[in-house]
């Protein structure tokens, strides 16, 4: 509570307490130009393989399951994927990794299990069955991130800010002009605790060290 903008108190409810504001400079955003778009926990890591495939704990995702569109799979072959969980301890906002352009916010339909250790080992396939949101990123060098928000169990709201404080109903939503952001931008928050995975295409590298992470560290750079 001592990085929150608001620390004792003062909130109307408990939405706006869970999905409170950090003060000014509660986290440094790394000059690297891949950056940890929240905080949580990094969890699993690797490549994106030829069948547009990643893998999380052995089991097997196809990336156009996780997007809800089979043909913006393609685009991620030969890239790489971070999965970073928050616990419904860690700050609920999700900021841009990279600088870039926003071109397309996608719900995606689903369930609400928990996205948990039991909710792993219980439910198959767990993060391509919940309600996901997806914001995907252009970067100068045309090079596209993709942001997932998965929902979890009583998550019942995802908001992105550049379509307003309600939550992102199913389908697309181009975004034209494409909206230009910086890495550490704010771009939407979870209404209770959830996951974060990233695809980024071959050319932008996610490397770190699994464990805990903060929005604004490094989690690699371009072109390696």
């Amino acid at each position: 509570m001592a990085d929150a903008a608001v620390p004792h108190g003062s909130y109307r409810n408990f939405d706006a307490f869970f999905t409170r504001s950090l003060r000014a400079g509660a986290r440094s955003i790394s000059d690297q130009p891949v950056v940890s778009p929240c905080d949580g926990r990094l969890t699993a890591q690797g490549p994106i393989d030829e069948g547009a495939r990643l893998f999380v704990k052995g089991q097997p995702y196809e990336v156009g399951t996780l997007l809800g569109h089979a043909g913006a799979a393609r685009r991620f072959v030969g890239g790489s994927f971070v999965v970073i969980y928050l616990a419904p301890r860690d700050y609920h906002r999700v900021h841009a990794p990279v600088d870039g352009s926003i071109v397309d916010v996608r719900g995606v339909p689903g369930d609400w299990y928990p996205v948990n250790s039991i909710g792993e080992q219980c439910v198959p396939r767990l993060l391509v069955g919940n309600r996901r949101v997806v914001i995907s990123i252009e970067t100068a060098e045309q090079q596209r991130v993709a942001v997932v928000m998965v929902g979890a169990l009583i998550v019942g709201k995802i908001s992105v800010n550049l379509l307003g404080d309600g939550d992102v109903s199913a389908g697309e939503h181009p975004v034209s002009p494409p909206l230009p952001v910086h890495r550490g931008d704010e771009m939407g928050a979870f209404h209770l605790g959830s996951t974060v995975v990233m695809l980024a295409q071959a050319g932008v590298s996610l490397r770190c060290v699994e464990g805990p992470i903060a929005l604004g560290q490094p989690l690699s750079r371009m072109g390696s």
